[in-house]
């Protein structure tokens, strides 16, 4: 690991849209500074993601200063989103879990139905800080995430998506590789490590920030989306059942969270603590 270094950093400020890459990056406790802080909600409140509407990998948020957001998607004039006033909230059900948001200007709700095909609405995380605890049974007291998945951040390393390209080139759809790191939408991609050396890691440091290393991360049908084509195949997933299945959990990944503040830049060392 000594000559490990953050290769690239991955903002979404849109749940599920696609994000972009900047050079360094605000951490906050709940992840990078501006990841997603809004989503989609269906009539019914639950979140919408590539899971039901695979057409979002088309969609792109810029993250805009202040935290409002630019929304472009092929076929829609793009749309600025500003941070709308909490003056009330609307319940987020969100896997299950119960979270309040602030819903956007009537706006935002037709430019994303309008593109989806279905009526959505558009929403932001007031108070990342209270509005939704990480997973209890891998968090420790008072952390918190956004709309990401389930923790602040996921790191991935070229050396694992390597080795995965290389099972999947022996499989049966080995048309489909090799796959770019896009598919699994890390929010940090690390160079310079060993196929699977985040398996073992407990605690790690980029740069002056560091991390807690929650759990691995378990993948869904989200990766079998083309993010250029939102057309959906059947790779990682196969070659990730045959490979790195724990339990009914297919891994490829781990779950960060942040145990310090400060900012991250493309070239920062990665260090194993623990």
């Amino acid at each position: 690991m000594e000559n490990a270094a953050l290769q690239s950093i991955h903002v979404h400020p849109v749940k599920a849209f696609r994000g972009h890459a900047p050079r360094e990056a605000v951490v906050d406790p709940w992840g990078l500074a501006g990841d997603r802080r809004w989503t989609l909600i269906d009539d019914g409140g639950k979140v919408v993601t590539q899971r039901e509407q695979p057409r979002l990998a088309l969609a792109a948020a810029e993250l805009l200063p202040g935290g409002g957001v630019r929304l472009s998607a092929p076929g829609r004039v793009p749309l600025t989103v500003s941070v709308p006033e909490p003056a009330g909230t609307v319940p987020v059900n969100i896997f299950g879990t119960k979270v309040e948001a602030v819903p956007a200007p009537e706006a935002a709700h037709a430019w994303c139905s309008a593109y989806l095909r279905m009526d959505v609405r558009l929403v932001h995380m007031d108070d990342p800080a209270t509005r939704r605890p990480v997973d209890p049974e891998y968090a420790l007291p008072g952390e918190t995430v956004s709309f990401a998945d389930g923790y602040p951040l996921l790191v991935a390393t070229t050396a694992s998506l390597d080795a995965l390209n290389s099972l999947i080139a022996e499989g049966s759809h080995a048309h489909e590789g090799p796959l770019p790191m896009n598919r699994f939408r890390p929010n940090v991609v690390v160079a310079g490590t060993e196929a699977w050396a985040e398996d073992h890691w407990s605690r790690i440091s980029v740069g002056e920030v560091v991390f807690r290393v929650a759990k691995a991360s378990g993948r869904c049908v989200v990766t079998t989306v083309d993010q250029d084509t939102a057309v959906r195949g059947r790779e990682p997933l196969r070659t990730l059942a045959r490979h790195r299945k724990v339990g009914a959990r297919l891994l490829f990944g781990q779950n960060l969270v942040p145990l310090s503040p400060g900012t991250i830049r493309v070239g920062d060392p990665v260090r194993v603590l623990e």
